[in-house]
Protein backbone atom coordinates (compact mmCIF):
# COMPACT_ATOMS: atom_id res chain seq x y z
CA UNK A 1 0.00 0.00 0.00
CA UNK A 2 0.94 3.64 -0.92
CA UNK A 3 1.31 6.32 1.80
CA UNK A 4 -1.69 8.00 -0.27
CA UNK A 5 -3.53 4.68 0.53
CA UNK A 6 -3.05 4.62 4.02
CA UNK A 7 -4.09 8.72 4.27
CA UNK A 8 -7.73 8.37 2.21
CA UNK A 9 -8.24 5.60 4.40
CA UNK A 10 -7.43 7.47 7.58
CA UNK A 11 -9.13 10.10 6.58
CA UNK A 12 -12.48 8.96 6.08
CA UNK A 13 -12.34 6.77 9.05
CA UNK A 14 -11.39 9.87 11.34
CA UNK A 15 -13.86 12.02 10.06
CA UNK A 16 -16.82 9.43 10.88
CA UNK A 17 -15.66 8.97 14.29
CA UNK A 18 -15.96 12.55 15.09
CA UNK A 19 -19.55 12.47 13.31
CA UNK A 20 -20.49 9.44 15.68
CA UNK A 21 -21.47 10.84 18.90
CA UNK A 22 -23.30 13.97 17.32
CA UNK A 23 -25.81 12.30 15.14
CA UNK A 24 -25.87 9.46 17.25
CA UNK A 25 -27.13 11.39 20.08
CA UNK A 26 -29.35 13.61 18.01
CA UNK A 27 -31.14 10.31 17.08
CA UNK A 28 -31.51 9.33 20.48
CA UNK A 29 -33.40 12.23 21.08
CA UNK A 30 -35.47 11.49 18.07
CA UNK A 31 -36.21 7.64 19.69
CA UNK A 32 -36.64 8.76 23.31
CA UNK A 33 -40.00 7.75 24.88
CA UNK A 34 -40.24 11.19 26.35
CA UNK A 35 -40.65 14.71 24.25
CA UNK A 36 -37.82 16.53 24.38
CA UNK A 37 -36.21 19.49 22.35
CA UNK A 38 -36.12 17.73 19.11
CA UNK A 39 -39.34 16.40 19.01
CA UNK A 40 -41.04 19.31 19.92
CA UNK A 41 -39.53 21.31 17.26
CA UNK A 42 -41.24 18.98 14.71
CA UNK A 43 -44.66 18.25 16.98
CA UNK A 44 -47.02 20.26 14.92
CA UNK A 45 -45.76 18.51 11.94
CA UNK A 46 -46.55 15.48 13.87
CA UNK A 47 -49.28 16.02 14.70
CA UNK A 48 -50.91 16.66 11.41
CA UNK A 49 -49.44 13.57 10.04
CA UNK A 50 -51.00 11.14 12.45
CA UNK A 51 -54.20 13.30 12.46
CA UNK A 52 -54.62 12.79 8.54
CA UNK A 53 -53.38 9.41 8.56
CA UNK A 54 -55.57 8.61 11.66
CA UNK A 55 -52.82 7.35 13.99
CA UNK A 56 -53.28 7.54 17.44
CA UNK A 57 -49.35 8.10 18.80
CA UNK A 58 -50.06 7.52 22.12
CA UNK A 59 -50.81 3.79 21.68
CA UNK A 60 -47.76 1.37 22.37
CA UNK A 61 -47.88 -1.93 20.06
CA UNK A 62 -47.22 -5.29 21.42
CA UNK A 63 -43.95 -6.73 19.05
CA UNK A 64 -46.79 -8.90 17.32
CA UNK A 65 -48.93 -5.68 16.35
CA UNK A 66 -45.72 -4.11 15.47
CA UNK A 67 -44.48 -6.79 13.15
CA UNK A 68 -47.43 -7.11 11.94
CA UNK A 69 -48.11 -2.93 11.12
CA UNK A 70 -44.47 -3.38 9.65
CA UNK A 71 -45.04 -6.15 6.81
CA UNK A 72 -48.58 -4.62 5.54
CA UNK A 73 -47.29 -1.55 5.28
CA UNK A 74 -43.75 -2.66 3.24
CA UNK A 75 -45.82 -5.53 1.30
CA UNK A 76 -48.06 -2.28 0.03
CA UNK A 77 -45.68 -0.32 -0.86
CA UNK A 78 -44.03 -3.41 -2.74
CA UNK A 79 -47.13 -3.79 -4.55
CA UNK A 80 -47.33 0.05 -5.43
CA UNK A 81 -43.55 0.00 -6.62
CA UNK A 82 -44.90 -3.04 -9.31
CA UNK A 83 -47.61 -1.17 -10.62
CA UNK A 84 -46.00 1.75 -11.44
CA UNK A 85 -43.62 0.05 -13.42
CA UNK A 86 -46.22 -2.06 -15.39
CA UNK A 87 -47.98 1.11 -16.25
CA UNK A 88 -45.32 3.52 -16.50
CA UNK A 89 -45.90 3.55 -20.24
CA UNK A 90 -49.23 5.33 -19.70
CA UNK A 91 -48.42 7.57 -17.05
CA UNK A 92 -46.86 11.18 -17.11
CA UNK A 93 -43.50 11.99 -16.63
CA UNK A 94 -42.34 9.64 -19.38
CA UNK A 95 -40.53 11.67 -22.17
CA UNK A 96 -38.34 9.17 -23.40
CA UNK A 97 -41.95 6.68 -23.83
CA UNK A 98 -40.39 3.72 -21.62
CA UNK A 99 -42.75 0.50 -22.20
CA UNK A 100 -44.19 -1.70 -18.89
CA UNK A 101 -41.28 -3.34 -17.77
CA UNK A 102 -41.73 -7.11 -17.82
CA UNK A 103 -43.37 -8.70 -14.73
CA UNK A 104 -40.63 -10.80 -13.47
CA UNK A 105 -38.53 -7.47 -13.61
CA UNK A 106 -40.69 -5.54 -12.08
CA UNK A 107 -41.52 -8.09 -9.32
CA UNK A 108 -37.65 -8.01 -8.71
CA UNK A 109 -37.24 -4.60 -8.58
CA UNK A 110 -40.28 -4.14 -6.04
CA UNK A 111 -38.76 -6.88 -3.93
CA UNK A 112 -35.66 -5.13 -3.70
CA UNK A 113 -36.53 -1.18 -3.16
CA UNK A 114 -39.17 -2.76 -0.83
CA UNK A 115 -36.15 -4.61 0.93
CA UNK A 116 -33.59 -1.92 1.19
CA UNK A 117 -32.07 -4.37 -0.82
CA UNK A 118 -31.80 -2.22 -4.12
CA UNK A 119 -30.56 -5.05 -6.42
CA UNK A 120 -30.59 -3.95 -10.10
CA UNK A 121 -31.43 -6.29 -12.73
CA UNK A 122 -32.12 -3.78 -15.50
CA UNK A 123 -30.57 -0.21 -16.81
CA UNK A 124 -32.29 2.91 -14.75
CA UNK A 125 -31.42 4.96 -17.98
CA UNK A 126 -32.89 3.27 -20.55
CA UNK A 127 -35.82 1.27 -18.37
CA UNK A 128 -37.36 3.41 -15.93
CA UNK A 129 -39.73 6.41 -16.44
CA UNK A 130 -38.87 9.84 -14.13
CA UNK A 131 -41.74 9.25 -12.30
CA UNK A 132 -41.63 5.12 -12.03
CA UNK A 133 -38.09 6.97 -10.66
CA UNK A 134 -39.39 9.58 -7.95
CA UNK A 135 -42.76 7.98 -6.69
CA UNK A 136 -41.97 4.22 -6.90
CA UNK A 137 -38.28 3.92 -6.28
CA UNK A 138 -37.06 7.13 -4.42
CA UNK A 139 -40.05 6.78 -1.75
CA UNK A 140 -39.31 3.15 -1.16
CA UNK A 141 -35.56 4.16 -0.37
CA UNK A 142 -36.83 6.79 2.24
CA UNK A 143 -39.56 4.00 3.38
CA UNK A 144 -37.36 0.99 3.67
CA UNK A 145 -34.31 2.57 5.71
CA UNK A 146 -36.90 4.02 7.86
CA UNK A 147 -38.58 0.45 8.32
CA UNK A 148 -34.93 -0.76 9.42
CA UNK A 149 -34.68 2.38 12.15
CA UNK A 150 -37.62 1.53 12.81
CA UNK A 151 -37.38 -2.02 14.02
CA UNK A 152 -33.89 -1.61 15.55
CA UNK A 153 -35.30 1.38 17.83
CA UNK A 154 -38.13 -1.34 18.88
CA UNK A 155 -35.22 -3.87 19.59
CA UNK A 156 -33.52 -1.32 21.52
CA UNK A 157 -36.90 -1.21 23.59
CA UNK A 158 -36.31 -4.54 24.35
CA UNK A 159 -33.36 -4.23 26.21
CA UNK A 160 -34.06 -1.18 27.72
CA UNK A 161 -37.67 -1.46 29.15
CA UNK A 162 -38.49 -3.64 31.94
CA UNK A 163 -41.30 -5.77 32.78
CA UNK A 164 -43.40 -4.34 29.60
CA UNK A 165 -45.56 -5.73 27.19
CA UNK A 166 -45.28 -3.40 24.12
CA UNK A 167 -41.85 -2.15 22.07
CA UNK A 168 -42.92 1.17 20.81
CA UNK A 169 -45.52 2.46 17.79
CA UNK A 170 -44.58 1.57 14.56
CA UNK A 171 -46.07 4.47 12.81
CA UNK A 172 -44.54 6.92 15.27
CA UNK A 173 -41.20 5.25 14.45
CA UNK A 174 -41.58 5.61 10.96
CA UNK A 175 -42.30 9.06 10.55
CA UNK A 176 -39.42 10.23 13.12
CA UNK A 177 -36.94 8.31 11.09
CA UNK A 178 -38.40 10.05 7.72
CA UNK A 179 -39.59 13.52 9.20
CA UNK A 180 -36.25 13.70 11.50
CA UNK A 181 -33.39 12.24 10.14
CA UNK A 182 -34.03 10.86 6.34
CA UNK A 183 -35.52 13.89 4.83
CA UNK A 184 -32.86 16.55 6.01
CA UNK A 185 -29.62 14.86 6.06
CA UNK A 186 -30.62 13.27 2.45
CA UNK A 187 -31.73 17.30 1.49
CA UNK A 188 -27.85 18.43 3.13
CA UNK A 189 -26.16 15.59 0.95
CA UNK A 190 -28.11 16.20 -2.40
CA UNK A 191 -27.04 19.85 -1.89
CA UNK A 192 -23.59 18.92 -1.75
CA UNK A 193 -23.79 16.14 -4.50
CA UNK A 194 -25.57 19.53 -6.97
CA UNK A 195 -22.32 21.61 -5.93
CA UNK A 196 -19.73 18.84 -7.59
CA UNK A 197 -22.21 18.65 -10.48
CA UNK A 198 -24.78 15.89 -10.11
CA UNK A 199 -27.63 16.31 -12.54
CA UNK A 200 -31.32 17.34 -10.77
CA UNK A 201 -33.75 18.47 -13.67
CA UNK A 202 -36.85 16.77 -15.34
CA UNK A 203 -35.17 17.33 -19.18
CA UNK A 204 -36.05 15.05 -22.05
CA UNK A 205 -32.18 13.34 -22.60
CA UNK A 206 -29.37 15.34 -24.66
CA UNK A 207 -28.35 14.09 -27.56
CA UNK A 208 -25.21 16.16 -28.28
CA UNK A 209 -22.22 16.20 -30.83
CA UNK A 210 -18.79 14.52 -29.97
CA UNK A 211 -15.56 15.43 -31.31
CA UNK A 212 -15.79 12.54 -33.64
CA UNK A 213 -18.63 13.93 -35.54
CA UNK A 214 -20.92 11.68 -34.03
CA UNK A 215 -24.27 11.95 -31.89
CA UNK A 216 -24.06 10.74 -27.89
CA UNK A 217 -27.22 11.09 -25.89
CA UNK A 218 -26.65 12.21 -22.37
CA UNK A 219 -29.23 10.71 -19.88
CA UNK A 220 -30.74 13.59 -17.26
CA UNK A 221 -33.11 13.26 -14.60
CA UNK A 222 -33.80 14.07 -10.97
CA UNK A 223 -30.62 12.22 -10.52
CA UNK A 224 -28.92 14.13 -6.98
CA UNK A 225 -32.29 13.61 -5.17
CA UNK A 226 -32.26 10.20 -5.48
CA UNK A 227 -28.56 9.28 -4.85
CA UNK A 228 -28.58 11.12 -1.52
CA UNK A 229 -31.04 8.76 -0.11
CA UNK A 230 -29.47 6.02 -1.91
CA UNK A 231 -26.52 6.65 0.11
CA UNK A 232 -27.56 7.61 3.30
CA UNK A 233 -30.37 4.79 3.56
CA UNK A 234 -27.84 2.38 2.05
CA UNK A 235 -30.03 1.47 -0.44
CA UNK A 236 -27.53 1.49 -3.34
CA UNK A 237 -30.05 1.73 -6.33
CA UNK A 238 -28.60 3.50 -9.39
CA UNK A 239 -30.29 6.36 -11.03
CA UNK A 240 -27.93 4.90 -13.95
CA UNK A 241 -26.73 1.90 -14.33
CA UNK A 242 -22.51 2.59 -13.80
CA UNK A 243 -24.16 3.79 -10.54
CA UNK A 244 -21.58 5.40 -9.15
CA UNK A 245 -19.05 5.05 -11.47
CA UNK A 246 -21.17 7.28 -13.89
CA UNK A 247 -19.81 10.67 -13.59
CA UNK A 248 -23.49 12.48 -13.55
CA UNK A 249 -24.42 10.72 -10.50
CA UNK A 250 -20.12 10.66 -8.70
CA UNK A 251 -18.23 13.55 -10.93
CA UNK A 252 -15.24 13.84 -8.24
CA UNK A 253 -13.45 12.70 -5.21
CA UNK A 254 -14.87 15.29 -3.18
CA UNK A 255 -18.45 13.98 -4.09
CA UNK A 256 -16.83 9.96 -3.60
CA UNK A 257 -15.69 11.14 -0.72
CA UNK A 258 -19.43 12.58 0.13
CA UNK A 259 -20.86 9.17 -0.44
CA UNK A 260 -18.87 7.32 0.98
CA UNK A 261 -19.48 9.17 4.56
CA UNK A 262 -22.96 9.09 3.84
CA UNK A 263 -23.03 5.34 3.51
CA UNK A 264 -21.93 4.66 7.20
CA UNK A 265 -23.36 7.46 9.09
CA UNK A 266 -26.20 6.29 10.55
CA UNK A 267 -25.14 2.79 10.65
CA UNK A 268 -22.06 4.28 12.81
CA UNK A 269 -23.92 6.75 14.90
CA UNK A 270 -26.93 4.45 15.37
CA UNK A 271 -24.15 2.25 17.85
CA UNK A 272 -24.12 5.47 20.01
CA UNK A 273 -27.64 6.35 19.82
CA UNK A 274 -27.92 2.14 20.99
CA UNK A 275 -25.81 2.70 23.79
CA UNK A 276 -27.02 6.02 24.91
CA UNK A 277 -31.09 4.10 24.68
CA UNK A 278 -30.01 1.45 27.20
CA UNK A 279 -28.04 3.89 29.58
CA UNK A 280 -24.93 2.56 29.22
CA UNK A 281 -22.75 4.32 26.05
CA UNK A 282 -19.85 1.53 26.27
CA UNK A 283 -21.92 -0.91 24.76
CA UNK A 284 -22.48 1.05 22.03
CA UNK A 285 -18.32 1.81 21.90
CA UNK A 286 -17.96 -1.97 22.04
CA UNK A 287 -20.29 -2.50 18.99
CA UNK A 288 -18.39 -0.09 16.96
CA UNK A 289 -15.27 -1.18 17.92
CA UNK A 290 -16.30 -4.56 16.84
CA UNK A 291 -17.45 -3.74 13.63
CA UNK A 292 -14.31 -1.34 13.12
CA UNK A 293 -12.22 -4.44 14.19
CA UNK A 294 -12.95 -6.69 11.24
CA UNK A 295 -13.92 -3.68 8.70
CA UNK A 296 -10.54 -2.26 9.11
CA UNK A 297 -7.88 -4.77 8.26
CA UNK A 298 -10.31 -6.47 5.22
CA UNK A 299 -10.38 -2.79 4.02
CA UNK A 300 -6.35 -2.97 3.66
CA UNK A 301 -6.57 -6.30 2.29
CA UNK A 302 -8.90 -5.36 -0.03
CA UNK A 303 -6.77 -1.95 -1.24
CA UNK A 304 -3.23 -3.98 -0.84
CA UNK A 305 -4.89 -6.37 -3.39
CA UNK A 306 -5.06 -3.80 -5.89
CA UNK A 307 -2.23 -2.22 -5.30
CA UNK A 308 -0.62 -5.34 -5.69
CA UNK A 309 -1.89 -5.58 -9.22
CA UNK A 310 -2.57 -8.94 -11.60
CA UNK A 311 -1.21 -11.64 -10.03
CA UNK A 312 -1.06 -13.08 -13.64
CA UNK A 313 0.79 -10.09 -15.25
CA UNK A 314 3.43 -10.27 -12.64
CA UNK A 315 5.86 -12.02 -14.70
CA UNK A 316 5.52 -9.91 -17.37
CA UNK A 317 7.33 -6.70 -18.16
CA UNK A 318 4.84 -4.36 -16.72
CA UNK A 319 5.45 -1.68 -14.57
CA UNK A 320 2.92 -1.60 -11.88
CA UNK A 321 4.44 0.26 -8.98
CA UNK A 322 2.60 3.59 -8.31
CA UNK A 323 4.74 6.49 -9.23
CA UNK A 324 4.04 9.89 -9.40
CA UNK A 325 2.98 9.30 -13.65
CA UNK A 326 0.57 6.42 -12.69
CA UNK A 327 -1.67 4.66 -10.05
CA UNK A 328 0.10 1.61 -10.40
CA UNK A 329 -2.04 -1.77 -9.34
CA UNK A 330 -4.88 -3.18 -11.04
CA UNK A 331 -6.44 0.00 -12.27
CA UNK A 332 -9.21 -2.52 -14.65
CA UNK A 333 -12.55 -1.64 -14.17
CA UNK A 334 -11.52 1.52 -11.58
CA UNK A 335 -12.45 5.42 -12.38
CA UNK A 336 -8.86 7.31 -13.27
CA UNK A 337 -10.48 10.15 -11.13
CA UNK A 338 -10.80 8.06 -7.95
CA UNK A 339 -7.90 5.55 -8.20
CA UNK A 340 -7.05 2.58 -6.26
CA UNK A 341 -7.51 3.46 -2.48
CA UNK A 342 -10.89 5.34 -2.93
CA UNK A 343 -12.24 2.64 -5.17
CA UNK A 344 -11.25 0.01 -2.83
CA UNK A 345 -12.49 1.82 0.21
CA UNK A 346 -15.88 2.13 -1.60
CA UNK A 347 -16.36 -1.01 -2.26
CA UNK A 348 -15.74 -2.18 1.47
CA UNK A 349 -17.97 0.30 2.52
CA UNK A 350 -20.52 -0.79 0.31
CA UNK A 351 -20.56 -4.47 1.40
CA UNK A 352 -19.96 -3.98 4.82
CA UNK A 353 -22.59 -1.67 5.06
CA UNK A 354 -25.62 -3.08 3.07
CA UNK A 355 -25.51 -0.37 0.42
CA UNK A 356 -24.63 -2.09 -3.12
CA UNK A 357 -23.96 1.41 -4.55
CA UNK A 358 -20.57 0.68 -6.71
CA UNK A 359 -17.99 3.05 -8.23
CA UNK A 360 -16.13 0.11 -9.96
CA UNK A 361 -16.64 -2.94 -11.00
CA UNK A 362 -16.35 -5.92 -8.58
CA UNK A 363 -16.13 -8.01 -11.19
CA UNK A 364 -12.56 -6.34 -12.27
CA UNK A 365 -10.90 -6.46 -8.47
CA UNK A 366 -8.17 -8.93 -8.18
CA UNK A 367 -9.51 -12.55 -7.01
CA UNK A 368 -8.37 -11.67 -3.48
CA UNK A 369 -9.53 -8.54 -4.18
CA UNK A 370 -12.75 -9.83 -5.02
CA UNK A 371 -13.03 -11.91 -2.45
CA UNK A 372 -12.76 -9.56 0.18
CA UNK A 373 -16.40 -7.62 -0.47
CA UNK A 374 -17.54 -10.87 -1.06
CA UNK A 375 -16.96 -12.30 2.70
CA UNK A 376 -18.18 -8.83 4.20
CA UNK A 377 -21.58 -9.27 2.82
CA UNK A 378 -21.44 -13.22 3.91
CA UNK A 379 -20.76 -12.18 7.34
CA UNK A 380 -24.21 -11.17 7.87
CA UNK A 381 -23.88 -7.65 6.30
CA UNK A 382 -23.38 -6.79 10.39
CA UNK A 383 -20.00 -5.10 9.93
CA UNK A 384 -22.01 -1.66 9.96
CA UNK A 385 -24.93 -3.40 8.16
CA UNK A 386 -28.08 -1.53 6.79
CA UNK A 387 -29.33 1.59 8.81
CA UNK A 388 -30.85 0.00 11.23
CA UNK A 389 -30.66 -4.00 10.05
CA UNK A 390 -27.22 -4.14 10.61
CA UNK A 391 -26.97 -3.06 14.11
CA UNK A 392 -29.78 -5.50 15.56
CA UNK A 393 -27.91 -8.06 13.10
CA UNK A 394 -25.18 -7.35 15.32
CA UNK A 395 -27.20 -8.00 18.59
CA UNK A 396 -28.28 -11.20 17.50
CA UNK A 397 -24.74 -12.13 17.07
CA UNK A 398 -23.83 -10.18 20.50
CA UNK A 399 -26.68 -12.70 22.03
CA UNK A 400 -25.43 -15.48 20.70
CA UNK A 401 -21.48 -14.57 22.10
CA UNK A 402 -22.73 -14.17 26.03
CA UNK A 403 -24.79 -17.44 25.50
CA UNK A 404 -21.55 -18.88 24.50
CA UNK A 405 -19.50 -17.43 27.48
CA UNK A 406 -22.26 -18.55 29.02
CA UNK A 407 -21.96 -21.82 28.66
CA UNK A 408 -17.69 -21.96 29.36
CA UNK A 409 -18.62 -20.54 33.27
CA UNK A 410 -21.61 -22.66 33.71
CA UNK A 411 -24.13 -19.22 34.16
CA UNK A 412 -27.32 -18.24 32.58
CA UNK A 413 -25.88 -15.87 30.11
CA UNK A 414 -26.71 -12.04 30.79
CA UNK A 415 -26.95 -9.61 28.36
CA UNK A 416 -27.48 -5.73 29.54
CA UNK A 417 -29.23 -6.37 32.38
CA UNK A 418 -31.93 -9.65 30.74
CA UNK A 419 -31.76 -13.36 31.16
CA UNK A 420 -30.73 -14.89 27.45
CA UNK A 421 -33.02 -18.18 27.92
CA UNK A 422 -33.84 -20.32 25.36
CA UNK A 423 -36.59 -18.57 23.16
CA UNK A 424 -33.98 -15.63 22.38
CA UNK A 425 -31.46 -17.76 21.84
CA UNK A 426 -33.90 -19.59 19.25
CA UNK A 427 -34.25 -16.08 17.25
CA UNK A 428 -31.36 -14.70 17.77
CA UNK A 429 -29.74 -18.41 15.75
CA UNK A 430 -32.48 -17.60 12.72
CA UNK A 431 -31.48 -14.52 12.32
CA UNK A 432 -27.76 -15.55 12.24
CA UNK A 433 -28.61 -18.51 10.00
CA UNK A 434 -30.84 -17.83 7.91
CA UNK A 435 -29.06 -15.45 5.53
CA UNK A 436 -26.07 -18.10 5.82
CA UNK A 437 -28.58 -20.67 4.39
CA UNK A 438 -30.20 -18.36 1.44
CA UNK A 439 -26.84 -17.87 0.62
CA UNK A 440 -25.68 -21.79 0.47
CA UNK A 441 -28.51 -23.44 -0.87
CA UNK A 442 -29.70 -20.73 -3.22
CA UNK A 443 -26.31 -20.69 -5.37
CA UNK A 444 -26.63 -24.53 -5.03
CA UNK A 445 -29.79 -24.19 -6.90
CA UNK A 446 -28.55 -21.96 -9.68
CA UNK A 447 -25.30 -23.93 -10.38
CA UNK A 448 -27.59 -26.84 -10.97
CA UNK A 449 -30.05 -25.28 -12.89
CA UNK A 450 -29.23 -24.96 -16.49
CA UNK A 451 -31.28 -21.36 -16.66
CA UNK A 452 -28.56 -20.22 -13.95
CA UNK A 453 -25.94 -21.26 -15.30
CA UNK A 454 -26.92 -19.78 -18.67
CA UNK A 455 -26.61 -16.53 -17.41
CA UNK A 456 -22.93 -16.95 -16.58
CA UNK A 457 -20.52 -14.76 -19.11
CA UNK A 458 -16.86 -16.43 -17.75
CA UNK A 459 -16.67 -20.14 -17.31
CA UNK A 460 -14.39 -21.24 -14.32
CA UNK A 461 -14.39 -20.34 -11.03
CA UNK A 462 -14.59 -16.93 -11.93
CA UNK A 463 -18.26 -17.52 -13.04
CA UNK A 464 -18.61 -19.97 -9.85
CA UNK A 465 -17.65 -16.22 -8.02
CA UNK A 466 -20.37 -14.62 -10.18
CA UNK A 467 -22.95 -16.91 -8.97
CA UNK A 468 -22.10 -16.90 -5.25
CA UNK A 469 -21.71 -12.80 -5.33
CA UNK A 470 -25.15 -12.43 -6.72
CA UNK A 471 -26.84 -15.12 -4.65
CA UNK A 472 -24.89 -13.80 -1.44
CA UNK A 473 -25.92 -10.10 -2.45
CA UNK A 474 -29.76 -10.75 -2.57
CA UNK A 475 -29.76 -12.84 0.41
CA UNK A 476 -28.10 -10.32 2.78
CA UNK A 477 -30.03 -7.51 1.27
CA UNK A 478 -26.77 -5.65 -0.28
CA UNK A 479 -27.60 -5.36 -3.47
CA UNK A 480 -24.21 -4.85 -5.32
CA UNK A 481 -23.25 -6.78 -8.50
CA UNK A 482 -20.17 -8.80 -9.03
CA UNK A 483 -20.72 -8.13 -13.06
CA UNK A 484 -20.66 -10.48 -15.58
CA UNK A 485 -23.61 -12.46 -14.49
CA UNK A 486 -26.76 -11.54 -16.98
CA UNK A 487 -29.32 -11.58 -14.33
CA UNK A 488 -32.36 -9.86 -15.91
CA UNK A 489 -34.02 -13.47 -16.39
CA UNK A 490 -37.03 -15.10 -15.13
CA UNK A 491 -35.01 -17.44 -13.42
CA UNK A 492 -32.83 -15.29 -11.58
CA UNK A 493 -35.23 -12.87 -10.85
CA UNK A 494 -37.53 -14.83 -9.05
CA UNK A 495 -34.60 -16.40 -7.08
CA UNK A 496 -33.04 -13.27 -6.02
CA UNK A 497 -36.39 -12.41 -5.96
CA UNK A 498 -36.90 -14.96 -2.88
CA UNK A 499 -34.26 -14.68 -1.32
CA UNK A 500 -34.09 -10.87 -0.76
CA UNK A 501 -37.65 -10.79 0.87
CA UNK A 502 -36.61 -13.96 3.09
CA UNK A 503 -33.21 -12.35 4.31
CA UNK A 504 -35.55 -9.06 5.26
CA UNK A 505 -39.22 -9.63 6.79
CA UNK A 506 -38.53 -13.08 8.71
CA UNK A 507 -35.23 -11.81 10.39
CA UNK A 508 -36.71 -8.52 11.08
CA UNK A 509 -39.75 -10.67 12.75
CA UNK A 510 -37.67 -12.72 14.30
CA UNK A 511 -35.50 -9.65 16.29
CA UNK A 512 -38.85 -7.79 17.22
CA UNK A 513 -40.33 -11.50 18.75
CA UNK A 514 -37.04 -11.18 20.54
CA UNK A 515 -37.30 -7.73 21.36
CA UNK A 516 -40.69 -8.66 22.55
CA UNK A 517 -39.70 -11.33 24.80
CA UNK A 518 -36.83 -9.20 26.79
CA UNK A 519 -39.14 -6.10 27.43
CA UNK A 520 -41.16 -8.23 29.71
CA UNK A 521 -38.69 -9.74 31.27
CA UNK A 522 -37.00 -7.74 34.78
CA UNK A 523 -33.27 -6.19 34.94
CA UNK A 524 -31.27 -8.59 37.01
CA UNK A 525 -28.76 -6.40 38.87
CA UNK A 526 -24.48 -7.28 38.07
CA UNK A 527 -22.74 -9.94 39.99
CA UNK A 528 -19.53 -11.29 40.52
CA UNK A 529 -20.50 -13.53 37.25
CA UNK A 530 -21.90 -11.34 35.13
CA UNK A 531 -19.81 -11.25 31.79
CA UNK A 532 -19.22 -7.33 30.83
CA UNK A 533 -19.93 -6.58 27.92
CA UNK A 534 -18.30 -3.64 26.54
CA UNK A 535 -14.38 -4.23 27.44
CA UNK A 536 -12.00 -5.56 25.04
CA UNK A 537 -12.25 -8.73 26.18
CA UNK A 538 -16.07 -9.17 24.84
CA UNK A 539 -15.23 -7.22 21.71
CA UNK A 540 -12.65 -9.93 20.78
CA UNK A 541 -14.73 -12.32 21.54
CA UNK A 542 -17.97 -10.71 19.38
CA UNK A 543 -15.58 -10.14 16.50
CA UNK A 544 -14.49 -14.00 16.68
CA UNK A 545 -17.83 -15.40 16.58
CA UNK A 546 -19.04 -13.36 13.76
CA UNK A 547 -15.71 -14.56 11.58
CA UNK A 548 -16.12 -18.26 12.71
CA UNK A 549 -19.52 -18.45 11.33
CA UNK A 550 -19.05 -16.82 8.08
CA UNK A 551 -15.60 -18.74 7.52
CA UNK A 552 -17.29 -22.23 8.85
CA UNK A 553 -20.14 -21.45 6.43
CA UNK A 554 -18.60 -20.06 3.27
CA UNK A 555 -15.24 -21.20 3.11
CA UNK A 556 -15.43 -24.20 0.80
CA UNK A 557 -17.62 -22.03 -1.22
CA UNK A 558 -15.20 -19.42 -1.20
CA UNK A 559 -11.98 -21.66 -2.53
CA UNK A 560 -14.16 -22.74 -5.59
CA UNK A 561 -14.21 -19.29 -6.48
CA UNK A 562 -11.73 -16.65 -5.92
CA UNK A 563 -9.23 -18.66 -3.64
CA UNK A 564 -8.80 -20.79 -7.10
CA UNK A 565 -9.53 -18.34 -8.56
CA UNK A 566 -6.36 -16.62 -7.15
CA UNK A 567 -3.90 -19.88 -7.49
CA UNK A 568 -5.05 -20.21 -10.98
CA UNK A 569 -3.73 -16.74 -11.52
CA UNK A 570 -0.43 -17.04 -9.29
CA UNK A 571 0.38 -19.99 -12.06
CA UNK A 572 0.00 -18.40 -15.49
CA UNK A 573 -3.28 -19.96 -15.67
Amino acid sequence: MSANDIFQIGLFLAVLLVLVKPVGQYMALVFADEPNKVTRFGGRIERVLYRVSGIRAGEDMSWTRYAIAMLAFNVAGLAVVYLLQRAQAWLPLNPQHFGAVSPDSAMNTAISFATNTNWQGYAGESTMSYLTQALGLAVQNFLSAATGIAVLIAVIRGFSRRGASAVGNFWVDMTRATLYVLVPFSLVIALLLVSQGVVQNLAPYLDVATVQQGTQTLPMGPAASQIAIKMLGTNGGGFFNANSAHPFENPTPFSNFVEMLSIFLIPAALCYTFGSMVGDRRQGWAILATMLLIFVPLTVGLVAAEQAGNPALHGLAIDAQASGLQAGGNMEGKETRFGIAASGLFAAITTAASCGAVNTMHDSLTPLGGLVPMWLMQLGEVIFGGVGSGLYGMLAFAVVAVFIAGLMVGRTPEYLGKKIEAHEMKMASLAVLLPCALVVIGTAIAVMSKAGVAGVSNPGAHGFSEMLYAVSSAANNNGSAFGGLSANTPFWNVLLGICMFLSRFPLAIAMLAMAGSLAAKKHVPESAGTLPTHTPLFITLLACIVIVVGALTFLPALALGPIAEQLMSATGH
